[in-house]
């Protein structure tokens, strides 16, 4: 089963390849901002942020290729309720850590897999984090340590490198934080029937 993967994150490309799925990256170009920005005017919370964003990008792709099946995904930070946004700069990125710093939050990832566009299927899950009390000093040598690109791109912090050292405790799958939660994915794609 081939999928084609509506995102030009590589860590999402990533995922899919080491369990074996079959896929081809075609970004959905979705602004996320725009669309963010329309539903917090209209009271969404964040998790109903994600899910219409990973659905959005799964079925702009979606409609535009025929008979193939189309991932869509997304992942946003909730804290105290409240969505907290990937940064838009360094300085940016060094406030978010602040406002997660020694508190629990949520990390939200929902996936959506549509085809001819229209949705077929989703899956949201929700991972608990709690980040250590870090000194101002812990968090500027942990930013250093990661490139600007990466953070814009992904946001304050990558369980799968130094982002770990981070966190007090994390309940949740570790893929899903990442951006995917793959065995619901590879379970769904293996029991579809063309």
């Amino acid at each position: 089963m081939k999928i084609i993967l509506a995102s030009k994150s590589g860590v999402r490309k990533k995922i899919l390849d080491d369990s074996g799925v079959d896929s081809t990256v075609v970004p959905s170009n979705v602004d996320e901002d725009q669309v963010k920005d329309a539903l917090l005017e209209k009271g969404a919370d964040p998790e109903i942020i994600s899910k219409n964003l990973a659905e959005l990008k799964s079925i702009k792709i979606s409609s535009k290729t025929p008979d193939q099946l189309v991932l869509g995904a997304d992942s946003v930070i909730s804290l105290d309720s409240k969505l907290i946004n990937k940064p838009t700069s360094r300085s940016e990125a060094m406030q978010i850590l602040k406002k997660l710093n020694g508190k629990k939050h949520f990390l939200i990832s929902s996936v959506c897999i549509s085809k001819n566009g229209s949705m077929i299927w989703n899956y949201t899950d929700k991972s608990e984090l709690k980040m250590k009390n870090l000194s101002d000093k812990k968090l500027e040598i942990y930013l250093q340590k990661i490139k600007t690109e990466t953070l814009l791109s992904y946001g304050v912090y990558q369980i799968e490198a130094d982002g770990l050292d981070l966190f007090e405790y994390i309940k949740g799958d570790r893929n899903s934080i990442m951006g995917l939660p793959i065995n619901e994915i590879k379970n769904y794609i293996g029991n579809y029937k063309l």
